[in-house]
């Protein structure tokens, strides 16, 4: 059933993407073939291919892919397309073939759909689509070579061909040469050359001026300082570097690039991961290749495959990153507000490709983490009275820290999701204005429709105003953030326990700005005043500056009130003080008089703010079935091992009164540290209070038999020494005997 999902995914995402394509007009669609099939394209140009800086191939490829492009004038790019989709699903199939073994059965099967849809979601496939572009031919002639039953002159033959489309390729001749396959590296060189002596005999003044006087292509098609071009060029140029100094420092960038990235794909190959040594061969020839475009990026995504990490939670941080950063854009990886994110998000294909070249720790497959990771500490599910309430009873929750760069890279991309969501909701203003005349006529019913003189009690107030407002703009994510961030550093099963509803609360307050589009109080026209924002032009269609920031009619549920309650909520469970639990609960309270006093929300926002934020637990209580906080592994086990000490202390002091002529006020203090030791040994680490072994007396009882032998052996009796049950003056223990009855010195002596 998972296999057929799977298939039947990867199938419509590449519906998807075909239907995108050829929905588009004519002059959007296949843009890039207008440099094969334009009036000034490859199969009309009488001149040279180089004339307009437009075609920035190889002559070789514009003499070999002239049928293709016929092909594709003649069917207005709906065989173009379609051949396309052929290209992508073998690609995935062949990539699936070179999973490093042993592969279990499992994994061979849903390999091939998932590689699929990886692919056509990934954004260099994406823009070959729409742009027309050749690109994936000489990832897939390279693969294709990889595959077991392909002899070393096939190798040799296909290698050589994707070079000569891709003059960066042919560094994986030298891939070939230090894993010892030195006859195929020759004979890849040979290949490539004739290949492009070839093109030089049938277009020589093509061959000429990219060869030579490009230099290999350098300076063709956009500028090579843009975006686009995710190379170490392209890098040195955004920063400033030109000239002399520029071209010194990239050589020797590149040089060690090459260096470092063939020996370590060469290791990788030798390891029997030829699929990894392809990838970061690949990223070796996007980062050190003049220009790299985003249609040639795919290397990237094929890194995917290799495995990070000894740690259980650290084996999905190389994946998602990988995943994230070849389909999502730079705005979604990194907020374009601060200079220095915007800088990584503008070229974090490059820095992936570099990591995956040159930095990340892929394991051997000898390495005894690659199938059996290092698990993190799970717990079952609590118990409870609610035993009505589905659980889901596989869901094991880890108690260990997360991988901190996984969970920032999840927030952020979450919230950029929730943000992309919230400013697509509708936003007509008809509905929204119709919505919040239906919220004051409810609240008018039930008597609590108090925004109005509220606000202007606020608006007259000053110094109550500027409170709100700084309040309004600076709580809203100052103390969520910092919650979860402590969480994090000093509470990590807590943290984990925590996320959940807040995400789930989130997720389903999209819901609400999708279905109810709301409009505040402060938009519409009635006499509230916006103290935070200032007034807005109703009967401008993009009425302030807000407008460009986020859909304005997102009003319902208020998030700013769910936020705080769960902040509220998680303070009131964890914090030690009470003062603390109070300011807890005070948060949420605070926060619904500040959005109601600014006019940005009504009372009814607030408890459907409240509403969601129940709803995340609930489903945070179907997951875990914890109804509150988790215990912290650490703390649990450092209070169970003081409750053993404490115990085996109370024991061995019984133990030692008994004992002739012994002090009861100096026995617990006298305690060896073996007593103590055994008691802290008592409680596994990380294991939850209630499991720790039973101390009894035998349990801790001296060893009397190893004192010093200068004195006696009180375990026998003998001379002197009552017998086992009584005491010197031959009364039971325990029994009442005054002072009087007590041992003399000498006896108590012996």
């Amino acid at each position: 059933m998972a296999l057929a999902g799977l298939w039947v995914v990867a199938g419509l995402l590449a519906a998807r993407q075909a239907a995108a394509v050829l929905r588009l007009p004519p002059d959007q669609r296949l843009t890039d073939l207008e440099t094969w099939i334009g009036e000034r394209g490859v199969l009309h140009v009488r001149g040279s291919l180089y004339d307009t800086d437009a075609f920035t191939g190889t002559p070789f490829a514009g003499l070999v892919l002239k049928p293709l492009t016929r092909a594709a004038e003649q069917s207005l790019g709906v065989a173009w397309t379609f051949g396309t989709l052929a290209l992508v699903a073998i690609l995935g199939l062949v990539a699936a073939r070179l999973l490093p073994s042993p592969v279990s059965r499992r994994t061979a099967l849903l390999a091939a759909p998932v590689a699929i849809s990886l692919i056509v979601l990934s954004l260099p496939v994406r823009n070959a689509f729409t742009l027309g572009q050749t690109s994936i031919i000489p990832v897939l002639l390279v693969l294709l070579s990889l595959l077991p039953k392909t002899s070393a002159r096939q190798s040799a033959l296909l290698i050589g061909v994707a070079a000569a489309l891709q003059p960066a390729l042919l560094l994986f001749a030298g891939l070939l040469w230090l894993t010892g396959r030195r006859r195929v590296a020759v004979l890849t060189g040979a290949t490539f050359a004739a290949c492009s002596a070839l093109a030089w005999a049938v277009m020589p003044h093509d061959s000429w001026t990219y060869w030579v006087h490009h230099i290999g292509g350098a300076g063709l098609g956009e500028s090579p300082d843009s975006l686009s071009n995710q190379s170490l060029h392209g890098l040195l140029l955004r920063a400033g570097l030109r000239g002399p100094l520029e071209l010194a420092l990239l050589a020797v960038l590149a040089a060690a690039v090459i260096w470092w990235g063939l020996r370590r794909a060469a290791h990788y190959a030798r390891d029997g991961q030829l699929l990894l040594a392809a990838a970061i061969t690949g990223c070796v020839a996007l980062a050190v290749s003049p220009t790299s475009w985003q249609h040639q990026l795919l290397w990237i995504l094929l890194a995917v495959v290799g495995r990070v990490g000894r740690r259980q939670a650290d084996r999905l941080v190389w994946p998602v990153l990988v995943v994230l950063v070849m389909t999502l854009n730079r705005h979604a990886l990194m907020p374009g507000g601060l200079e220095g994110l915007g800088f990584i998000g503008d070229n974090a294909q490059l820095f992936a490709a570099l990591a995956a070249a040159c930095l990340v720790p892929f394991l051997t497959r000898d390495a005894p983490e690659w199938d059996r990771p290092q698990p993190s500490p799970t717990a079952e599910h609590a118990r409870t009275p609610y035993s009505w309430v589905p659980m889901l009873k596989f869901w094991r929750r880890p108690l260990s820290r997360p991988n901190l760069v996984l969970e920032l890279m999840l927030i952020r991309v979450g919230y950029w999701g929730y943000s992309f969501i919230r400013a697509h909701a509708p936003d007509e203003r008809s509905l929204a204005e119709g919505h919040g005349r239906q919220i004051l006529s409810i609240e008018s019913w039930l008597h609590i429709d108090v925004e109005y003189w509220f606000n202007h009690f606020v608006a007259d107030t000053p110094w109550l105003e500027a409170s709100m407002n700084y309040y309004y703009s600076t709580f809203h994510f100052l103390v969520p953030l910092s919650l979860l961030a402590w969480l994090y550093v000093c509470r990590p099963a807590t943290y984990r326990w925590a996320r959940t509803p807040l995400a789930f609360a989130t997720l389903l307050a999209l819901f609400g700005f999708w279905l109810y589009p709301l409009a505040p109080p402060r938009l519409m026209d009635m006499g509230y005043i916006d103290t935070a924002h200032g007034p807005q032009d109703l009967n401008d269609p993009d009425f302030g500056a807000l407008t460009k920031l986020s859909n304005q009619y997102a009003a319902m549920p208020s998030l700013h009130v769910g936020w705080s309650l769960w902040c509220g909520v998680v303070i009131a469970l964890v914090a030690p003080k009470l003062w603390m639990k109070v300011l807890g609960l005070l948060y949420p309270v605070l926060t619904t008089a500040v959005i109601v006093g600014t006019a940005n929300h009504y009372l009814l926002d607030a408890v459907g703010g409240a509403a969601v934020v129940a709803a995340g637990f609930a489903l945070q209580y179907v997951l875990t079935g914890a109804g509150r906080a988790p215990v912290e592994p650490a703390r649990a086990t450092e209070s169970a091992a003081t409750e053993a000490r404490g115990r085996a202390a109370t024991l061995w002091a019984s133990a030692r009164a008994k004992l002739p002529g012994a002090d009861p006020a100096r026995a617990s203090a006298t305690a060896p540290t073996a007593v103590r030791d055994a008691a802290d040994a008592a409680e596994p680490a990380g294991s939850q209070p209630g499991g720790a072994a039973p101390v009894t007396p035998e349990s801790v009882k001296p060893d009397l038999s190893k004192s010093d032998p200068s004195k006696p052996d009180l375990s026998k009796p003998g001379p002197g020494k009552p017998e086992p049950g009584k005491s010197d003056s031959g009364q039971p223990e325990g029994s009442d005997a005054g002072p009087d009855d007590q041992p003399a010195p000498a006896d108590a002596a012996r």
